[in-house]
């Protein structure tokens, strides 16, 4: 006896889900009204207002093997953006990819004239942002696009105006150097007793700013120093006091045979900024 087909019903529903993935706040609605909104919110599934728009800025430095696919992550993402790349004057091909990119409507590449560090590169990124809200992006695959709903609920629902993504409270993360994780925890406490802050993760990649706070900050590091100068800077603000959030995120580390760049020199920099930009500008 044959089974009975279902194409009818198959069809249907492929027209509904095509008819949803265009339309993200019918697909809001219908979630919320099949989970109700409380367990929506905890999803990062929310109503994203139609006049809101997020820029991704990636500092990008000898990424030939990572950039492409990370960028079509980044489109993937359902949430109006712009993704504004600045290249650090790459020397492994990574700059001939990137002009191939420079045709896509929602990406702006910025040519740095020399090679700089990732903070003169987000320095230079910030400046062409437009968006409502400033996304920090790594130009690898270790931090994941599909957590930006997440990191950015917090500045949409007016609970904060930074954001920052922890690896260490609760989400999977790939395992791997033991002395990074002492660096990294050793770090963040130090700049946490400067700065009086909570944070778990002051080194993480994944750092949201409304606009305003980055307008409000002048930023010096030109290397791994941006990461202690920004927390420093943030907590330092008074009028106003901007409020921070920290999001759970996962995590998945490269090694240096992956292509990792930051290193010791780099801890003893952070090390240096961390007293550096609390005492002084």
């Amino acid at each position: 006896m044959p089974f009975p087909t279902h194409d009818a019903s198959d069809q249907e529903l492929d027209g509904l889900i095509a008819r949803l993935a265009a339309s993200p706040a019918d697909r809001t609605q219908l979630l919320q009204r099949l989970l109700g909104e409380g367990a929506c919110r905890q999803l990062g599934i929310y109503p994203i207002p139609k006049d809101f728009k997020l820029s991704v800025v990636i500092p990008v430095y000898n990424e030939k093997q990572w950039i492409r696919e990370l960028v079509r992550r980044v489109e993937a993402v359902p949430i109006p953006k712009e993704i504004v790349i600045v290249d650090d004057c790459s020397t492994d091909g990574t700059r001939d990819i990137l002009r191939e990119l420079e045709s896509h409507d929602d990406v702006r590449i910025v040519y740095q004239p020399h090679n700089q560090g990732k903070g003169a590169a987000l320095r230079e990124g910030f400046r062409h942002a437009v968006g409502d809200a400033v996304l920090v992006q790594d130009a690898d695959l270790e931090y994941d696009p599909a957590e930006y709903a997440r990191l950015i609920q917090p500045i949409i629902e007016n609970q904060a105006d930074v954001v920052y993504g922890s690896r260490f409270i609760g989400e999977s993360h790939r395992v791997l150097y033991y002395w990074h994780y002492v660096a990294n925890r050793f770090l963040t406490t130090l700049s946490n007793m400067f700065t009086n802050l909570n944070l778990t993760d002051m080194e993480t990649c994944y750092k949201v700013f409304r606009r305003e706070v980055l307008a409000d900050i002048h930023l010096k590091s030109d290397r791994f120093g941006f990461e202690p100068e920004i927390t420093a800077k943030v907590a330092r603000s008074r009028n106003p006091a901007w409020r921070i959030y920290e999001i759970p995120i996962s995590y998945s580390g490269r090694t240096y045979e992956e292509g990792k760049k930051i290193g010791l020199r780099d801890a003893i920099n952070a090390l240096y900024c961390i007293v550096r930009f609390w005492l002084f500008d």
